[in-house]
């Protein structure tokens, strides 16, 4: 340890680390948890007995282990909190998303000729926003804000135009140009009843395809089928958008073929009018007593065909697309990936000052009686969302639970044959199981280590060798 002294404090930390007789089992449970930003510590054992002959097949406990403990991932989906479980989950979405447009996974490869179309649904204006655009204009620089010719003048004096043009790193994109005339209960509670919205809007589609084609709701499921699968964005003024993969299928699902009405333009015209007839009547923030709100979803809803030939955008575009975003939380927003209880933590935590209305909104909204119902202060740091990050329709394609179940069977099964077990051979057997929870986290030193272990892994999953 000669010379470490001058050393900052971390690398010392971490040379401590290395240098403990339990590094080399420490380092080889942290690469089979994929490098994991937060690992769980659990204690116990597991026993497998052949229910058959009462045979011990397998047994395993801590107490074996040099640490005396078990590391196991922390499962977080957001890759912010956990760049590798993230991944994990971004794998399983692209595969989950890809199986239902391409087949695979138990889904057969003729679905890629059932008409499905990509669509993006966003939620209404809530007041202008200075706007980070992607596209570049001639001099190669990102289009100017909002340009408004005949710009109108809120009440509070501030023009509705801006003429800058907002970078990456610009921090007033997504604010709005007014936070005074700007409608952030509104913003909040599109969020809160996104889920409730997105759920009636799959109700109504079903209803204008039955009107459509002259059948009745009944007589719709014993001919065509139709199902989702949708991810939530975070858009950069705070609220929420779906992007959503809408296919029709037989009536038993993607193993049958749809009727020969079920096309793509009947699909977008159908999605239109349901857009347009989704509304949830909520109390007015300003006269809750008196006075409701209908929540609907924006006018502008952007739809594409999916086709891998014959134009359209690909299939693969399209998982990778929902892969990407199912690992995103509110981090555009500046929203920490922890839930915000109270107010007073809003001096610690720097928000963006759009971001901190809504925040305060959300703690408004949930003192007030007519909203009892809806827990906001609870999801204040989701600025009032509180559905699922994706969800599917029960046959889409195949289930998280399968792929999971499926990873773990071939996980076991590796393990088995390293250590010389016998294969279980499809044996009924009994499993006698007892864990506790002993902590969670790394400790300082380690998560550099971690960082080093993580970046190897991911150069191996790029050049695609062992």
């Amino acid at each position: 340890m000669s010379g470490l002294e001058d050393l900052p404090e971390d690398i010392r930390a971490m040379a401590a680390r290395m240098a403990m007789p339990d590094f080399a089992e420490w380092q080889k449970q942290v690469r089979s948890t994929g490098a994991c930003a937060n690992p769980t510590r659990m204690r116990g054992h597991r026993t497998v007995i052949d229910a058959v002959t009462g045979e011990v097949l397998d047994h395993y406990s801590t107490d074996d282990e040099p640490m005396g403990y078990r590391l196991v991932r922390c499962g977080n989906r957001r890759a912010a909190v956990c760049p590798s479980c993230s991944q994990l989950h971004r794998d399983d979405t692209y595969q989950v998303a890809s199986a239902g447009l391409a087949g695979g996974k138990g889904i057969p490869e003729t679905v890629a000729e059932h008409p499905a179309i990509f669509a993006t649904l966003t939620a209404p204006s809530f007041g202008a926003v200075h706007a980070r655009h992607k596209n570049e204009g001639r001099d190669g620089k990102p289009l100017r804000c909002r340009v408004r010719r005949n710009a109108e003048t809120c009440p509070h004096g501030v023009v509705m135009s801006c003429r800058e043009r907002h970078g990456e790193s610009d921090p007033r994109a997504g604010g709005a140009l007014c936070p005074e005339y700007y409608d952030y209960a509104g913003a909040v509670l599109f969020n809160a009843c996104a889920g409730e919205l997105w759920k009636r809007l799959t109700i109504y589609l079903r209803r204008e395809v039955a009107a459509t084609v002259g059948l009745s709701r009944s007589a719709l499921n014993k001919v065509a089928k139709v199902s989702f699968f949708k991810v939530a964005e975070y858009q950069a003024r705070g609220v929420i958008h779906f992007h959503s993969v809408i296919r029709v299928d037989g009536p038993d699902g993607p193993e049958t073929s749809p009727p020969v009405w079920a096309t793509i333009d009947l699909l977008e015209e159908c999605l239109r009018r349901a857009v347009a007839a989704a509304s949830i009547d909520v109390p007015e923030p300003a006269n809750p007593n008196e006075a409701v709100r209908a929540m609907r979803f924006g006018t502008q809803v952007d739809t594409q065909a999916i086709a891998d030939v014959g134009g359209g955008i690909t299939s693969r575009n399209v998982a990778r697309y929902i892969a990407k975003y199912v690992t995103k939380g509110g981090e555009i927003t500046g929203l920490p990936p922890r839930r915000i209880k109270c107010l007073d933590a809003l001096h610690h935590l720097r928000l963006p000052a759009h971001t901190e209305r809504m925040v305060r909104a959300c703690f408004v909204l949930d003192a007030m009686p007519a909203y009892g119902e809806v827990p906001f202060r609870r999801w204040a740091h989701m600025l009032g969302y509180r559905g699922h990050a994706a969800t599917k329709s029960r046959s889409y394609s195949v289930t998280y639970g399968e792929l999971r179940n499926e990873r773990k069977a071939h996980q076991e099964a590796e393990r088995r044959q390293v250590e010389g077990l016998p294969a279980r051979d499809g044996r009924e057997i009994l499993v006698d199981a007892k864990w506790r929870f002993s902590g969670s986290g790394l400790a300082r030193g380690e998560e550099k280590i971690v960082d080093g272990i993580r970046a190897s892994q991911q150069l191996v999953r790029r050049i695609g060798v062992d």
